[in-house]
């Protein structure tokens, strides 16, 4: 039996005290860290960049199979998201928990050890937060702050007619894991003694279980002086974040099913449940890639960076937002994707 520390041995500051304690301090702006009663940050005249997003057991994530460790990561990484989606670097987070007793001291240590692998690779200072006790369930609140130059700063109302629509990485795989997992809870809850099958499908279950956030787009953009015209990442499926730019922005688009860069790993596990790839691509959500606009003549660069694909391009508003399939047909596109029937 592995040893099992209850959290009410510590107290609420102990508990911070021991969960924050290996914690440095990586970025200048970081002036005053956790143990006041505030944190301070400077951005030396650079403007600051604000997410927060909210996880909920049993809503947002399932503790049957998601890993502690995995979770603390996802948690950070989601909010890191929302900043590179802004053409912003991400400084510090702020991280609030709340947990029933079913939690053992051990139980968080897992969970803060994913939280500082994240802080760790993308180089960002956890600054603060609190912990509170849950009737039942795991309740996580996570803020990400991060800096910009003004002239920087991308938001979702600037896509132009003419422009480029692109997304980074691939999109659909993280719905394809959910929906194995699930698939295997069932099974397991029906008969505990069968072990769980993952197949072998190591790529479909990590988009899921741990993403990355694409800082690395946005040191490219930095790199070849790029600037898109509008971004957000796709959290919610490709097809609803890109009616999001359209309606941000007061623009239309036509999108080619056959440029969604869908991985073949993912297109095959889809195949194998008689799902189709591009409906999963379009609905599927949690990918955390990056779906942006940018101007034609930024094509040549574009084009150094395999990571992202030209799905299509931006319209007049008043020519809507369409997908045209394999087959050539042009369907109008809607948040589920696309509306076979509606034409």
């Amino acid at each position: 039996m592995e040893n099992r520390t209850e959290i009410s041995a510590l107290g609420e500051f102990g508990l911070i005290d021991h969960l924050t304690k290996n914690f440095e301090v990586q970025n200048a702006s970081t002036i005053l860290s956790m143990g006041d009663d505030a944190a301070v940050i400077d951005h030396f005249g650079k403007q600051t960049v604000i997410s927060t997003d909210m996880l909920v057991e049993n809503i947002h994530f399932d503790l049957m199979y998601t890993p502690l460790k995995h979770l603390g990561y996802k948690s950070v990484i989601v909010n890191l998201s929302d900043i590179y989606a802004m053409n912003g670097t991400p400084t510090q987070i702020t991280m609030s928990i709340a947990f029933s007793n079913r939690f053992s001291l051990e139980a968080l240590d897992d969970f803060y050890e994913g939280v500082y692998a994240a802080c760790e690779k993308y180089n960002v200072d956890l600054i603060g937060g609190d912990t509170s006790s849950s009737q039942k369930g795991f309740i996580i609140s996570v803020t990400a702050i991060g800096e910009i130059t003004a002239e920087k700063m991308v938001k979702r109302n600037g896509a132009k007619k003419g422009d480029l629509l692109c997304v980074t990485g691939d999109v659909g795989a993280a719905f394809l894991g959910l929906t194995l997992l699930e698939r295997e809870k069932k099974i397991y809850l029906e008969n505990p003694q069968i072990q769980p099958d993952l197949e072998n499908e190591q790529y479909i279950v990590g988009r899921l279980l741990k993403p990355e956030a694409r800082k690395d787009i946005v040191e490219f953009f930095d790199k070849e002086d790029l600037l898109p015209t509008s971004m957000m990442d796709v959290s919610d499926g490709l097809s609803s974040e890109i009616l999001h730019i359209c309606k941000q922005s007061n623009v239309g688009c036509k999108m080619y099913e056959d440029k969604i860069p869908v991985n073949e790993q993912a297109k095959q596990f889809a195949y194998k449940l008689e799902l189709d790839p591009t409906a999963c691509a379009l609905s599927g959500g949690e990918d955390y890639e990056l779906l942006f606009t940018i101007p034609q003549s930024d094509y040549d660069k574009l084009v150094l960076n395999e990571q992202i694909s030209v799905i299509g391009y931006i319209t007049d508003f008043e020519e809507g937002a369409h997908i045209i399939t394999k087959g050539g047909n042009t369907h109008k596109l809607t948040a589920q994707g696309w509306n076979a029937f509606g034409g």
